[in-house]
């Protein structure tokens, strides 16, 4: 906030220096001095091209110095393998443009100065250089050519299909919190359906399927370091965005559209409360989509356990059916009923073959 406040108080001081100096040169062309108007023209035009100089060494240095200070801000701590693809890509783009971003900054202001006006001398007249043109059309063409395809290698092993030994878990975005959901030991989730979502049920499993009765709903997202994890990302209204930052993992939640990422962490919790030294370390899940007054809210803890600590932590899990024993009953009732339909469907079906 300080930073912030010294540069906008630079820059509304050079405003007000310049806004000055614009009104004493109207003065002086309507007091109709044609002489003294010529000569504060002049004046105008070296002392615009010296404070363009000025603002490209003050503004130059003050980037400088913003970037090296914010860079830890910038740069959090690498905790996935794809994550050094994502940095690698986006510095090797950010530093050839940022090549070229000072180098024009630099000639823009330079020519600024040097070519100021002076009534002895006169512009060189140049229309057309068909080479001048063809070398400036095709290196910035190559060069985004090559950035775009490595880019494109990039996404495609990120987005490539996750290993077979995957971990899955199922996270779900709703205003204005996050949900996440286990298979049990059995390694399948069960169905879900959003017609089934109530008070209790938030996620809709439909518990009638098997594969769902060992699922689990811990309040906290869990993973394995060194271990492939698939997310299966939804959303149960509106858009959020899965974001975590330390694995540079995102990835939005779309209602009626599942999404996924995979990921590989490489660095536990408590190997990050190391290499930071802060005791208080931890990853989180956050949605960097507004999605409501409550967006604010909508983080959620995530801990990468070393393998053995993850089993553990895996073993003593309560099934979600298990703390809420009432759904049972709900959804046993209800497959009773679907049978009598399908009883009554099939007996329809016979009666109506047997007319034909």
């Amino acid at each position: 906030m300080i930073t912030f406040a010294i540069g906008l108080s630079v820059v509304l001081l050079l405003v007000i220096l310049f806004l000055l100096f614009r009104i004493g040169t109207l003065a002086s062309i309507f007091r109709g001095s044609t002489q003294r108007a010529a000569g504060t023209t002049k004046t105008s035009n070296r002392v615009n091209s010296t404070l363009l100089l000025l603002f490209l060494i003050g503004g130059g240095a003050a980037f400088a110095w913003s970037f090296a200070s914010a860079w830890d801000t910038m740069n959090q701590p690498l905790a996935s393998v794809h994550g050094a693809w994502t940095d690698s890509l986006f510095w090797t783009t950010m530093i050839i443009i940022g090549i070229v971003f000072v180098i024009t900054q630099i000639l823009l202001f330079t020519y600024s100065y040097k070519y100021q006006h002076k009534d002895n001398k006169r512009a060189y007249y140049y229309p057309h250089n068909n080479k001048l043109e063809i070398v400036w059309t095709m290196i910035p063409a190559v060069v985004m050519a090559i950035l775009v395809f490595a880019g494109w290698k990039t996404w495609t092993k990120i987005t490539s299909a996750a290993p077979e030994d995957a971990m899955v878990v199922e996270v779900m975005g709703k205003q204005f919190n996050w949900m996440v959901r286990y298979p049990g030991a059995d390694g399948e989730l069960g169905v879900a359906n959003v017609n089934l979502i109530d008070a209790v049920n938030e996620f809709g499993v439909d518990f009638s399927d098997k594969n769902a009765m060992d699922d689990f709903m811990p309040r906290e997202l869990h993973v394995p370091k060194g271990r492939p994890v698939l997310l299966k990302i939804r959303s149960r209204d509106v858009i959020h965005s899965v974001f975590m930052p330390h694995f540079r993992l995102k990835m939005d939640a779309v209602p009626g559209m599942p999404t996924k990422f995979w990921f590989v962490p490489t660095k536990s919790t408590e190997d990050m409360r190391n290499e930071t030294g802060n005791p208080e370390f931890n990853y989180e899940l956050a949605c960097t989509e507004v999605c409501g007054r409550g967006h604010f809210a909508m983080r959620f803890m995530v801990v990468v356990d070393e393998p053995e600590d993850y089993e553990r932590w895996l073993a003593e899990q309560p099934a979600f059916i298990e703390q809420n024993p009432d759904l049972l009953a709900k959804f046993s009732s209800k497959t009773e009923d679907q049978l009598v339909l399908e009883h009554k469907a099939e007996k329809k079906a016979e009666e109506v073959k047997t007319e034909l």
